[in-house]
């Protein structure tokens, strides 16, 4: 029975689905000639496609009703479980690091180019993941000080003639400096007021750059930026691009560190705990405003050193570059990766930078489908690709030992 109703709603989506798409695919309307040709081959495509793609839908939503019905130790992810295994972790890591150790040396420059993309924004990923994923707080203005680290280089090389490896820690004081200046008067809102505070001082930021020629060159941005040295060595444009590569390589590895250590720190569990209960987090003596503003310039932190490496790879900036698009395209990667999980966050970096410059092939289409992926991983995987899981420690009394489990 079940399933005829399954057939039934089905059949009735894919008539109206033929209905409401009847003038774009059916009708073609030749201007030169002025005649009118009626495709109905593609509405029967349609239909058809419909049909089975609303069946799949279905099957797999009753797989994933089904999924949340079992025991909650099943539901932990497989990467979790590989890296939890002693006798998988390493051959894991192992091929991991060797993957990305050849990357640029099997690949061309152009791939190399997008996966230093990528892993720019595995960074700001994992810093909007502190503010959004472990703390609870909506930052749609996060692009702002992306766009205070990648101006800083910018302008101190070009005035100063400051190094990349002299900006780049000076460029990480600078994000947290901005998230407190930025966060403090801001940080006692909540919800969808914070949301659009710090969407308007992100615009602020942008709007500033681009209307104050004399301080940041205006729309016209700053050009020339010089790539990273090696003790002073300058590469051809290959060998600079595989030394940003691993440039960036390392700054990940560091980020994962920090964000992981942060977590499981003092600080960190603070942040879970306003995320999950502002109020009963407060009644435990935690001080919620300062617990926001750590939280917020430690976020703007990673985010200044992302944009550092990224006005080094591109050569040059414009206040273009950092629209509230960029905003909303980091917070894709927290959400759609999974908020909370660091491991999720990376993949969904990966996989959202990574995958528009490999459809180009169906360039037509390809952000259409792009679109379509992101609604699918929001249906059937709401808490990200790669969910986080929470470590619970249990003490056996008999044998006065500590066991350490995950818990979704």
């Amino acid at each position: 029975m079940a399933i005829k109703n399954q057939i039934k709603q089905s059949l009735i989506i894919a008539f109206w689905f033929m209905i409401l798409t009847f003038p774009i695919m059916v009708i073609k309307v030749n201007t030169i000639q002025h005649t009118i040709d009626f495709r109905w081959a593609n509405l029967l495509w349609v239909g058809i496609v419909t049909f089975f793609a609303s069946m799949v839908w279905n099957y797999f939503l009753q797989r994933n009703e089904a999924q949340k019905k079992k025991d909650v130790a099943d539901d932990i992810p497989l990467v979790h479980r590989l890296l939890q295994n002693d006798r998988f972790r390493r051959p894991f890591l192992g091929v991991l690091a060797a993957f990305f150790i050849a990357y640029p040396f099997v690949f061309p420059m152009y791939h190399t180019s997008i996966m230093i993309s990528a892993l720019v924004y595995v960074m700001l990923g994992l810093g909007l993941n502190i503010v959004v994923g472990l703390a609870g707080l909506l930052d749609l203005g996060y692009v702002a000080f992306y766009a205070v680290g990648a101006y800083a280089y910018a302008l101190l090389n070009l005035h100063f003639g400051l190094s990349f490896w002299v900006v780049l820690p000076m460029s990480a004081l600078l994000g947290t400096l901005f998230g407190v200046l930025l966060g403090y008067p801001v940080l006692r809102l909540r919800g969808d007021y914070l949301a659009i505070v710090t969407l308007g001082f992100g615009e602020i930021i942008r709007i500033v750059l681009e209307n104050w020629d004399d301080f940041s060159n205006g729309p016209r941005g700053i050009g020339d930026i010089p790539p990273p040295t090696f003790f002073g060595h300058y590469f051809d444009q290959h060998d600079t691009m595989v030394y940003i590569y691993f440039i960036v390589i390392g700054l990940v590895l560091m980020t994962i560190f920090f964000v992981n250590r942060l977590e499981n720190s003092k600080i960190g569990r603070a942040w879970i705990a306003l995320r999950d209960d502002e109020i009963a987090c407060q009644a435990m003596g935690i001080d919620k405003f300062k617990t926001k503003l750590t939280a917020f310039a430690l976020g703007a932190t990673w985010a200044a050193m992302g944009g550092v490496v990224f006005a080094a790879k591109t050569s040059y900036i414009n206040p273009m570059s950092f629209t509230i698009w960029e905003s909303i395209t980091i917070l894709c990667v927290v959400v759609i990766g999974g908020m909370g999980s660091a491991i999720g966050v990376i993949a969904g970096a990966l996989v959202l930078i990574l995958l528009p410059e490999y459809l180009r092939a169906v360039s037509e289409y390809r952000m259409l489908v792009f679109g379509a992926l992101q609604v699918i991983v929001m249906v059937f995987k709401p808490d990200g690709l790669i969910k986080s899981v929470r470590k619970v420690y249990t003490f056996n009394v008999q044998e006065k030992t500590i066991h350490e489990q995950t818990h979704t």
